[in-house]
């Protein structure tokens, strides 16, 4: 139902009912009929309506079996006394047309009121649009001026054009990734000796850069990064390394993440015997051997030679100062050393180390519980992976394989105690609370 917007401030509401068929005109005569003189000259609804200062009257009805329903809606600009005293007057009218009728005020509404309300939900709702475009407006702009910045750094490298940090040429050493998200991810974190394969097999130019710098393999931590890090140990020269938490990609690391994958890289031939995967391409030695990155001729890296014997006293000089002849010492036998006997070891440790060459042949590993019982056997490449995903209560590990820095870093959260193999790797740091046992422990000098 539409109200005359003219008057503004007061909304008559009221319940119409007949006992007849009536329509809207009858409902209006009767109420300027009825009306006419009660309230007075000032109240009078002709001249109310003439002067705009009530609006004009709306009716809705309805009729069934003989008798009519419906509602009035008068609009008011009078105060609200004056607009209360005609509401009050309408309730006089008692017969519309031929029909007996009742008509009673329902409300008496401040439209003001109902605008208001609708300001303020409308007024929220734009509030929070603006809300919304500011904030997207500034991570838009934050995001375009950092990939602005990120497609700047990227070059294209070499003959494929592939996609590379400004530092590959310059730096000593480069990190291999698999395709452009993974270098835009290390870009961002401030890595730029970064370049990517893009795709499983490997270009010659990043084979032909592979033999002149220090190379870490960077892969994702899925089948595909697998397959992409065999290609690379059977066509190029690997040093390191780095993998992907199971399950994620690189281009999907924080910084954070991408800083501990690094950190955690761990040497080619180490790597090899953990996996016992093959690698063709690797014709270089250890990193050790090779001499630091840049100075592969081995300046970088010189090994320091041992100082002249001192001499406690000067050599006895002849008469002419010549060196005076030395007699000869007879040398006195020295008595035999005693043969070194192996050191003894526990029955339980033997035990752990009898377990350890029945796995040797199929290069497994054992996982042990609080009371030495046996929790399950895995394939020895696993054994990282598995006490990453396990979810405690391994108390010793038995592992026909290499002990890396990262498998005890693992093994510390995850509250292994003992760990027995074959032989320890490079250890930066030894984790507190792992006693760790070798063959070396058994090894009796000949």
């Amino acid at each position: 139902m539409n109200v005359d917007p003219n008057a503004t401030k007061y909304l008559i509401r009221a319940r119409i009912t007949a006992d007849g068929v009536i329509e809207k005109p009858d409902v209006v005569g009767a109420v300027f009929g009825q009306t006419e003189g009660l309230l007075g000259d000032e109240l009078d609804l002709r001249d109310l309506q003439k002067s705009g200062r009530v609006g004009r009257i709306e009716v809705e009805i309805d009729s069934k079996k003989g008798k009519s329903e419906g509602e009035v809606l008068i609009p008011s600009s009078l105060d609200q006394v004056e607009t209360a005293i005609l509401a009050s007057g309408l309730e006089t009218v008692d017969r519309i047309g031929p029909c007996k009728a009742r008509i009673e005020v329902t409300a008496l509404e401040d439209v003001r009121t109902a605008k208001r309300a609708r300001i303020v939900e409308r007024a929220k709702d734009l509030l929070s649009r603006l809300q919304g475009e500011s904030k997207d407006v500034g991570a838009d702009l934050a995001e375009e001026v950092r990939k602005s910045v990120q497609v700047e750094e990227i070059v294209s490298y070499g003959r494929e054009r592939l996609p590379a940090g400004p530092n590959v040429d310059s730096s000593d050493a480069i990190i291999v990734v698999e395709g452009r998200s993974d270098v835009l991810n290390l870009l961002r974190c401030g890595i730029k000796n970064v370049i990517a394969v893009e795709g499983t097999s490997v270009p010659e130019t990043v084979r032909e850069l592979s033999r002149g710098k220090t190379v870490t393999a960077f892969t994702d931590g899925d089948r595909s990064g697998e397959l992409i890090l065999r290609e690379m140990l059977q066509t190029m020269d690997l040093d390191f390394i780095a993998r992907a938490p199971r399950g994620t990609e690189v281009e999907d690391l924080t910084q954070k993440q991408i800083m501990k994958c690094l950190r955690n890289k761990i040497q080619l031939q180490q790597y090899l015997e953990m996996t016992g995967f093959e690698a063709t391409g690797a014709s270089r030695g250890p990193i050790e051997e090779r001499g630091s990155p840049g100075n592969r001729d081995g300046g970088g890296m010189r090994s320091e030679r041992a100082p002249p014997p001192r001499r406690d006293s000067p050599e006895p000089s002849g008469p002419s100062g010549g060196r005076a002849p030395v007699p000869a010492v007879r040398p006195v036998p020295e008595p035999p050393a005693p043969r070194p006997t192996a050191p003894a070891v526990s029955p339980r440790l033997g035990k752990f180390f009898e377990d350890l060459g029945a796995l040797e042949n199929p290069s497994r590993a054992r996982l042990l519980g609080e009371q030495d019982n046996i929790l399950s056997e895995i394939p020895a490449k696993d054994v990282v992976d598995t006490l990453v995903r396990s979810e405690g209560g391994i108390k010793t590990l038995i592992f026909d394989g290499v002990v890396s820095q990262r498998l005890l870093d693992v093994a510390q959260e995850k509250g292994v105690q003992e760990v027995v193999a074959v032989r320890l790797g490079s250890i930066g740091k030894m984790p507190e609370g792992i006693r760790v046992y070798t063959r070396s422990d058994l090894e009796v000098p000949s």
